[in-house]
C-alpha cells in the first residue's frame, strides 16, 4: 500500500487535500501530518513515506529546504501558491505541484501522475530546485537554518537560533543550546563557511559561538580574553588571532 505525508501549516487546506485523496486514491495510506517543515523533516525521517505533499511556504524550515533534505527518497509534490514565473519551473514535468486554491480536476490528474510514476526511482530534485530558489518571494542567504544533531537516543533537529555554540570534539563537533548538547559528524572548519557570519563568529580553532547568545566579553588577570552566555554556566576561551573583532565592539 503506497504512503503519503502531508506537510502543510493551513488546517483547511491540509484537510481538504486529505479528503480529496481519500477519494481519488482510497489506497493511498496517509501515515503522517505536519503543519511546519521542522515537524515534517522529523516525521520523513520517522515514516519514509513514498509521497511527500509539501507546501513551499512553511514557518521554520521552507518546502525547498524540506525537498532537499527528501532528495529522491519520496515523490515529492509541492503545493504552492507561486505566481506563473515561478511555475515555469516545473515544465519539465519531473516533480508535480498543486495550485492553490487547491482544485480537484488538477489534483485527479497529480493522481494520475503519481500512479505511473510510483514503480520507478523518484525524480532527482537538484535542478528543480536551483530554479525555484531563483523565484523565491523573499531572498535567502544560503547560509544553515538547522541542523540533525545526535543525541544518544537518535537524530534530532537543532535550529540555529537556538544554538549557543560549536565545540571541536575529537570526532565529532559538539552542538551545544540551551536544553543540553548534541553532536554532529561535520568538523567545525567545514562548518563555518555555511553559518551566516553575521550570527557565528569563530573564537578559538575550534569554537563558534552565537552572538546573540552573548552576554559579555571578559578579560582574567592575565589578560586572558573569555566569552560569557547568556544564562550558560559555560565560559569560551578567545583565542589571540581573534580578540581584535571584540576590541571594534
Amino acid at each position: 500500500m503506497p504512503t503519503a505525508l502531508l506537510v502543510e501549516d493551513e488546517p483547511f487546506p491540509r484537510a481538504q487535500l486529505k479528503e480529496w485523496l481519500g477519494t481519488l486514491w482510497p489506497e493511498l495510506e496517509i501515515v503522517g501530518e505536519a503543519a511546519d517543515g521542522a515537524a515534517g523533516l522529523l516525521a520523513f525521517e520517522q515514516l519514509k513515506s513514498d509521497v511527500a505533499f509539501l507546501d513551499i511556504r512553511l514557518p521554520g524550515l521552507d518546502g525547498l529546504e524540506l525537498a532537499r533534505h527528501v532528495g529522491n527518497r519520496a515523490h515529492v509534490v509541492f503545493v504552492t501558491a507561486y505566481d506563473e514565473h515561478a511555475l515555469a519551473a516545473f515544465d519539465e514535468g519531473a516533480v508535480d505541484y498543486l495550485l492553490k486554491p487547491l482544485a480537484l480536476p488538477r489534483l485527479a490528474r497529480c493522481v494520475e501522475r503519481l500512479r505511473a510514476k510510483l514503480s520507478g526511482t523518484p525524480a532527482d530534485l537538484g535542478a528543480l530546485l536551483r530554479r525555484l530558489e531563483t523565484a523565491r518571494p523573499t531572498p535567502e542567504t544560503g547560509y544553515l537554518r538547522f541542523v540533525q544533531a545526535g543525541d544518544g537516543r537518535g537524530l534530532r533537529l537543532v535550529m540555529l537560533s537556538d544554538v549557543l555554540f560549536f565545540q571541536s570534539d575529537v570526532k565529532y563537533t559538539r552542538v551545544v543550546t540551551g536544553a543540553g548538547e548534541s553532536l554532529i559528524r561535520t568538523s567545525v572548519r567545514e562548518l563555518l563557511p555555511r553559518l551566516d557570519p553575521a550570527q557565528f563568529w569563530q573564537v578559538h580553532r575550534g569554537i563558534v559561538v552565537n552572538l546573540a547568545q552573548v552576554d559579555r566579553v571578559d578579560r582574567d588577570v592575565l589578560g586572558r580574553m573569555n566569552v560569557q552566555l547568556k544564562g550558560h554556566a559555560t565560559t569560551l576561551p578567545v583565542s589571540q588571532s581573534f580578540q581584535a573583532r571584540f576590541k571594534a565592539m
